[in-house]
């Protein structure tokens, strides 16, 4: 039985012509599929999704050396006496903060409010720890005459990758907040500290943050803030009840001498709070914030302008419109966190030293208020 029999077709000569391509057919296939590939290979290589974010990175570098270049410009001009005050006198002629003492150096008085704003019914607690202190005022080194610059170190995430450690420790008096570390990030925040303002719980715990630093000042908040430093002056651990009144794990000791330990004036708090409060003259606005306690860096800032001619910020300026970004240069927690807390107005607080960024009377280095 042959083929077709079998219902089996083979196909003839001129039917395989047609089903398989010609020499010249298949070379041009070929080559075809061949730019193909290298199309698909080498399009990413020039013309790359990364290519945007280098675009990016570069705009980013050319801002960071346009702040690198403007604090360059500020350190190598001569300081201006009284600037900052000068400044903020012009702009506000009725909201200049006080002139008060910066460091506590008696209880004399009656005592209107509690800690943190005053310190009713904690007098005795707060004359223990000033009898513990050598010296209650300014160093001779901050009470010396001359023309000074401070710059206010914040913790903001934006201080991460700036650089300007070296441009911080030009600057004549260097104030940092709380626990924010200096070991390991000397070259975007600086290796000196010239006052490091602190409560108990925020006190770093590792003895080489306290390297190159000359004052720890206690920002009291309760009355037992105020045991905890007579404790760590004296190196005398506290009682299981004293430690029960603090939130979390507080440092025993300090490596520094008792002659290195300020008290901050509950008044600079205070008024740091009346300035604040006054922003707004919206109706209903200061009441609702009637209980709002101020952030110590924004505490810091009014401490600076009572301390320093000319006063500039680094590490300031929560992007709250961005929740993934760095709340902290030292830390992965993200700008989310800070919407948690209701003790403080960070954004009123931003509102106040933009204003004072835009009418000169602070110099921003990071660009956070801008």
């Amino acid at each position: 039985m042959d083929d077709s029999e079998k219902g089996v077709h083979r196909p003839n000569g001129r039917e395989q012509r047609e089903f398989f391509l010609s020499r010249k057919k298949n070379l041009a296939v070929s080559l075809l599929l061949l730019c193909g590939c290298y199309t698909a290979v080498l399009y990413p290589a020039y013309f790359p999704r990364e290519a945007k974010a280098w675009r990016q990175d570069s705009l980013a570098q050319r801002r960071e050396e346009g702040l690198l270049n403007r604090s360059a410009g500020l350190l190598s001009r001569a300081c201006r006496p009284g600037w900052s005050r000068e400044r903020l006198r012009a702009v506000h002629p009725g909201r200049l903060p006080l002139a008060v003492p910066v460091f506590l150096r008696d209880v004399g008085g009656e005592q209107r409010l509690s800690p943190p704003l005053g310190l009713r019914g904690s007098e005795e607690r707060a004359a223990a720890a000033l009898g513990s202190l050598p010296q209650s005022g300014l160093p001779p080194s901050l009470a010396a005459g001359g023309c000074r610059r401070c710059v206010v170190v914040g913790s903001g995430g934006i201080l991460l990758g700036s650089r300007l450690g070296d441009h911080i420790d030009q600057h004549d008096v260097i104030i940092r907040m709380n626990s924010a570390p200096v070991s390991g990030f000397e070259r975007d925040a600086g290796s000196r500290t010239t006052i490091r303002l602190t409560y108990p719980e925020g006190a770093p715990h590792s003895p080489r943050e306290y390297t190159n630093t000359s004052l720890v000042a206690l920002a009291v908040f309760k009355s037992s803030d105020l045991d905890w430093l007579t404790g760590v002056v004296a190196q005398k651990p506290l009682g299981w009840w004293t430690r029960l009144w603090f939130w979390q794990e507080v440092v025993d000791s300090i490596p520094l001498r008792p002659e290195n330990f300020r008290i901050l004036n509950p008044e600079i708090i205070r008024e740091t709070r009346e300035v604040l409060l006054g922003l707004s003259e919206a109706p209903g606005h200061q009441g609702s914030h009637s209980k709002m306690v101020p952030t110590l860096g924004a505490s810091a800032v009014v401490m600076a302008l009572q301390l320093c001619d000319e006063v500039s910020l680094a590490g300031f300026g929560y992007d709250l419109q961005h929740s993934d970004t760095p709340l902290h240069y030292y830390e992965s927690l993200h700008m989310d966190a800070i919407k948690v807390q209701v003790v403080h107005d960070v954004s009123m607080e931003k509102t106040f030293l933009r204003e004072l960024v835009g009418a000169t009377v602070l110099n921003d280095l990071t660009g956070g208020l801008t």
